[in-house]
C-alpha cells in the first residue's frame, strides 16, 4: 500500500479576516470511499502532527486506503492566516463554535453522497471535536464517528512530572510568557510544534482543572454530553501526563457516547512499543502497528452501510 501514489493540495476557506487551511490527502486514483475523515491537531501543534510533504503520518495511510482526508490549522496555526500575534487571540470557543462547524459544512458541500464526516483528533483537539457535538446535535448527526489519540479534558494524574509539566509550565510559566508577547511562542521556546494563543492557553487551563463549561457564554457542556456518534478514545502506556490513560478513561465517561470504545496502545496488549504522546501518530512504526487497525475501524462503517443496503 505504501507505494499508491497521493495527491496532496492546501486548500483556504475564508474565515473572518483571514482564512483557514485544509490539507487534502487522496489517492491520486480519486477516494474509493464514501465518507471524508477530517482532523483536528491539539494545543501547541498544527495539521502536520498527522502528515508529511513525504507521505508520512495516519493522514498519509488512510489516503492510501482509498480515503480522502482533511486535515484542518485551526485559527492562527500552521498554514491559516493570519498568524497568531498581538491582536490575532482566537480562544478555543472559536475554533468549536465557528471553525469546526464551517468546515463540517464545506466537506458536506464537497462530498454531497455520503452519508457524513468521520471526525479524528490528537489530544487537545478531541477535546474541542467533542465540545462542537455536545453543542450542535445537528452537527453530531452528520458525523460518523469521533476517534481521539491521548485526548483528556481533565488531568487528575498527580507526580512529579505532572507538576512540573502542568502545575508550573503549563499553568504559571506559559500564561506569563503569553502575556507579555500577547501570544505563546510555543516553537521558538521548543515547548511544541507551533503556537498558542492566550486566550486558548488560559481557557485549556480553566477546562483541565474545573468545569466543562463555555468560557464566552457559559454552555454546559458536562450536562449537555449525550448524543455523540461511535467514539474511540486511545491513549499510550508511556504518555503519562498529557493524555494519561486514566484522564482519557474519564472523557471518554464525561462523553456520554452511547456506543465507546478504549485501547491502551503498549507492549503489554501486543503492541510494538510502550508509545507516547506524540508518537503514537509519529512512530516509524504505527503503519505495521496500530494504524492497520484505525483504518478497519472506518472500513467497518463502510461495510455497515453496505449490509443495511442489502
Amino acid at each position: 500500500m505504501s507505494d499508491i501514489p497521493l495527491t496532496q493540495e492546501s486548500l483556504f476557506l475564508p474565515y473572518g479576516e483571514g482564512r483557514l487551511h485544509l490539507r487534502r490527502i487522496q489517492p491520486s486514483a480519486g477516494a474509493s470511499h464514501g465518507s471524508p475523515i477530517l482532523m483536528l491537531h491539539g494545543a501547541m501543534s498544527n495539521g502536520r502532527v498527522f502528515y508529511s510533504n513525504s507521505g508520512r503520518g495516519l493522514a498519509c495511510f488512510l489516503a492510501r486506503a482509498g480515503f480522502c482526508v482533511y486535515v484542518l490549522d485551526s485559527a492562527g496555526r500552521g498554514l491559516s492566516e493570519p498568524r497568531l500575534g498581538p491582536g490575532v487571540d482566537p480562544g478555543q470557543g472559536k475554533v468549536i463554535r465557528e471553525q469546526l462547524p464551517l468546515v463540517q459544512q464545506q466537506l458536506l458541500l464537497w462530498h454531497p453522497k455520503a452519508s457524513g464526516v468521520h471526525w479524528c483528533a490528537h489530544s487537545w483537539g478531541g477535546v474541542l471535536m467533542a465540545s462542537c457535538l455536545v453543542r450542535y446535535p445537528e452537527i453530531a448527526a452528520s458525523v460518523r464517528s469521533l476517534l481521539t489519540f491521548g485526548s483528556k479534558r481533565t488531568i487528575r494524574v498527580q507526580s512529579l512530572k505532572k507538576w512540573w509539566m502542568v502545575d508550573m509550565v503549563w499553568n504559571r510559566i506559559a500564561p506569563a510568557l503569553a502575556k507579555r508577547r500577547g501570544y505563546l511562542a510555543a516553537d521558538k521556546l521548543k515547548m511544541g510544534m507551533d503556537n498558542e494563543s492566550l486566550s486558548s492557553l488560559n481557557e485549556s487551563i480553566d477546562w483541565v482543572r474545573g468545569d466543562w463549561v463555555d468560557h464566552d457564554d457559559g454552555f454546559d457542556y458536562g450536562a449537555a454530553a449525550r448524543g455523540l456518534p461511535p467514539c474511540w478514545f486511545i491513549a499510550a502506556e508511556r504518555d503519562t501526563v498529557l493524555g494519561n490513560p486514566a484522564d482519557v478513561r474519564d472523557m471518554m465517561l464525561e462523553c456520554h457516547a452511547a456506543d465507546s470504545r478504549f485501547t491502551l496502545l503498549s507492549r503489554a496488549n501486543g503492541n510494538l512499543h510502550d508509545y507516547g504522546h506524540a508518537d503514537m501518530l509519529t512512530h516509524m512504526d504505527a503503519p505495521v502497528d496500530h494504524f492497520p487497525a484505525v483504518l478497519d475501524w472506518y472500513l467497518g462503517f463502510d461495510l455497515a452501510v453496505l449490509a443495511d443496503a442489502n
